[in-house]
């Protein structure tokens, strides 16, 4: 029998022999071209079975040899397949209509690879069939005959449904022809992504996906990459480029279910993905149906009053009461671990001093932004996130504050949600009315912070974004200082958070004081210790096309931790400047401030589940920085339940030399490590102090009431904290509760 002949045209040589020794291996003939001119010369001589040929190459591109080749009668059915790194959907239609058979995706698989090819080789006279080709993309009722089939034959089918949020602007800018042309190249990214296999429809404005025998997990994987391939990309309408915002709404059309109802699933799923727009395809859940909702009983609220009482208890009797009677246990069984554990926790102790110290020395010398750029800079957007009826008194402050930055193109847009219209909205409007640069964005059906950040993408124009809450107001040169990070290769710069109501309670002076420990200590100190840096959630500055690629996640309660580990595991720079500086509000009531910091722990802890393993596998972090992964996600959610183990081990130590008189208190160990320990509290308040906004620093008295605060209940009651936020976290009881302002 014949092998089959391939012909294989790329400029990069080490493409062509990877490909060449893959169908090698498959018992394939593979000639190499390394132009499209050479190609022409070999087809001339040569009749090869099948071409691979990469798109982007010097003196003729992908597009012009297929053009030439399919002008020719020798060469004119032969099977072509695009393998490149460009995946515009535009490019994919054009090559598919201009005759290539296929439009694979570099980096390739080799199975992947042989697969399209034998398929090609096994399809007698496909190309033919491909002549002239468009994409074809069915009516609904042409899908479902097309799935009952597959179905009649025993196996199994995925539905997805594609809903874009700028249809109704493409239409009322190029009309129905110009969206017809981003169905069609929507169709061309969907085969380029989830294979030929693809069965696609049009259900009015809306792409229907139906993949068959693919498994849930790998449907859902390809869906996530198919969003962000359509978020990436430039859509060619009418001569203009285009950029798309797409939710995903997915089921699987299971045989105790019509198809009519898989799809009606798909639209409900897809629903949800369009609520939060951040990419994430969402399949469907009993839960996302609609439900006729009821007042909770009194029994449900006294329940969920006495819930956080009943939480802490439980940390108290998990962290003290267990490990005491753990002790008493192993050792009338013969084991006496005490001799282990004490040296355990006390240098796990002084672990977290010297980390400490460590950041506070580090911090003294931060990291200067570098020279700025010699070109005018670029048009920017400050992205104000507001949840109204919380932010309605301080809100029409914080827009003229932003008004009033210095910068020469600058985009505001407020992106808002409220349950109920309010009075201030019309303030609002009158505003945009009177400057231009002013958007008020009404987010409807918006619960998050995420789904607001996430609407205001599709206005915005800037080429980065600075992110900031609704009670924020930044420095007049803030937006000049991060562009010259931004347009020296960082991806994301964190700024200074500064508390500019310190002096209404005294709540909101301690988190004065704390928030200097970490924006101008920890942030900065850690970014040097570990190699990278976090956005904090506001005072940010991004580059829009990174923010548009990773989006915020309204699923996570801190999806500003979440947001910069993505940032950082695919690769990105993320840098902290403690001298790039925004003023805000903080809590003025100690209520306020335990629902704000259960809230992050609860999400600290949701993000060190999700990224803690993904940072070990990386393998764009360095060993440093998976080191500080590990310091960061791990050993902050471990410390809270090791900082109170001294305890039950004293006791322990007690209970088995009769009485704590009988006790060594002089143990070198214990003794230099308690004395090592007692300077971590006035060494950070020192370093906060040394470090602080001027208007801070000012305060002196503060710095000292805090040291003393801390030291005597604040630092454990922020431990409580955590180790409450994953006892809620485990039991699944999330709820946001916006902070107050």
């Amino acid at each position: 029998m014949q092998r089959p002949r391939v012909l294989v045209v790329d400029d990069d040589e080490m493409i062509r022999a990877l490909v060449s020794a893959v169908l090698t291996h498959e018992q394939m003939d593979v000639i190499e071209a390394e132009s499209g001119p050479h190609a022409l010369e070999i087809l001339s001589v040569e009749a090869p079975d099948l071409v691979i040929s990469d798109v982007m190459m010097p003196q003729m591109d992908g597009f012009q040899l297929i053009t030439k080749l399919r002008a020719t009668d020798e060469a004119g059915s032969v099977p072509v397949l695009f393998l490149t790194s460009r995946m515009d959907p535009s490019d994919a239609a054009t090559g598919l209509r201009l005759g290539a058979n296929e439009y694979l995706r570099k980096p390739f698989t080799p199975q992947a690879l042989v697969e399209q090819v034998q398929r090609h080789l096994a399809d007698v006279g496909g190309a033919e069939r491909t002549a002239e080709r468009r994409i074809d993309l069915h009516d609904v009722a042409t899908l479902r005959e097309q799935v009952e089939a597959i179905r009649a034959e025993g196996r199994h089918v995925m539905l997805a449904r594609i809903t874009i949020e700028e249809q109704l602007m493409v239409e009322a800018r190029f009309a129905s022809v110009g969206w017809a042309d981003v169905l069609e190249q929507l169709g061309a990214l969907a085969r380029a992504r989830l294979g030929a296999g693809t069965v696609l429809a049009v259900a009015g404005a809306e792409l229907l996906v139906g993949a068959v025998d693919a498994a849930a997990r790998t449907f859902g994987d390809d869906l996530a990459g198919f969003a962000r391939d359509i978020a990436d990309a430039r859509f060619a309408v009418r001569g203009e480029s285009v950029r798309l915002t797409p939710s995903i709404g997915w089921s699987e059309a299971a045989n105790a279910i019509s198809t009519d109802t898989a799809l009606e699933r798909t639209a409900i799923a897809a629903a949800a993905a369009r609520d939060h727009l951040d990419l994430q395809p969402v399949r469907w859940r009993v839960d996302l149906s609609p439900t006729t909702s009821r007042a909770p009983s009194r029994t449900a609220r006294f329940l969920s009053a006495i819930t956080t009482p009943y939480q802490i208890l439980l940390t108290l009797v998990l962290g003290l009461v267990v490990p005491f009677f753990v002790y008493q246990a192993l050792y009338w069984l013969g084991w006496d671990i005490s001799v282990v554990m004490y040296p355990t926790i006390v240098i796990a102790l002084a672990f977290t001093g010297v980390l400490i110290w460590s950041e506070g020395f580090y911090a003294l010398d931060p990291v200067r932004p570098p020279k700025e750029p010699g070109s005018p800079p670029p048009p920017a957007t400050a992205v104000i996130a507001a949840y109204l009826p919380n932010e309605a008194a301080t809100i029409v402050d914080t827009v003229e504050a932003f008004l009033r930055v210095d910068y020469p193109d600058l985009q505001v847009i407020l992106a808002y949600n409220t349950p109920r219209g309010l009075l201030v909205e019309r303030t609002l409007r009158q505003i945009a009315e009177r400057d231009p640069r002013f958007l008020p964005l009404r987010v409807d059906g918006s619960t998050s912070k995420a789904q607001n950040v996430n609407a205001a993408l599709r206005h915005a124009r800037g080429e980065f974004v600075g992110m900031y809450d609704a009670d924020h107001h930044p420095q007049r040169d803030s937006f000049m200082r991060a562009w010259r990070w931004l347009s020296n290769g960082y991806d994301v710069v964190q700024g200074h958070c500064v508390i500019r109501n310190g002096a209404a309670s005294k709540a909101a002076r301690t988190v004065a004081v704390e928030f200097e420990a970490i924006y101008a200590v920890s942030h900065p100190g850690r970014a040097q210790l570990h190699g990278f840096g976090i956005f904090g959630g506001s005072n940010g500055f991004w580059r829009t096309d990174v923010l548009r690629r990773t989006r915020m996640h309204g699923f996570m309660l801190t999806e500003d931790i979440d947001s910069s580990l993505r940032v950082i595991e695919a690769g990105g720079r993320i840098a902290n400047d403690p001298a790039l500086i925004s003023r805000e509000l903080a809590p003025t009531s100690w209520h306020g401030l335990w629902n704000q910091r259960m809230r992050w722990a609860q999400g600290w802890f949701q993000v060190s589940k999700r990224h803690l393993r993904q940072a070990w596998r990386s393998r764009t972090l360095t060993l440093r920085q998976k080191l500080g992964m590990t310091v960061l996600l791990g050993w902050r959610e471990v410390y809270p339940w090791i900082s109170i183990q001294m305890f039950p081990l004293v006791a322990f130590l007690a209970w088995r030399d009769a009485g704590l008189q009988n006790l060594d208190w002089f143990i070198a160990l214990f003794v230099l490590t308690t004395l090592f320990t007692t300077t971590v509290g006035p060494g950070q308040t020192f370093f906060a102090w040394r470090l602080a906004a001027p208007d801070i620093r000012r305060h002196r008295r503060w710095f000292w009431l805090y040291l003393l605060f801390a030291t005597l209940f604040y630092t454990e009651w922020k431990n409580t904290i955590s180790r409450v936020a994953q006892v809620k976290e485990t039991i699944g009881e999330r709820q946001w509760k916006v902070t107050p302002r």
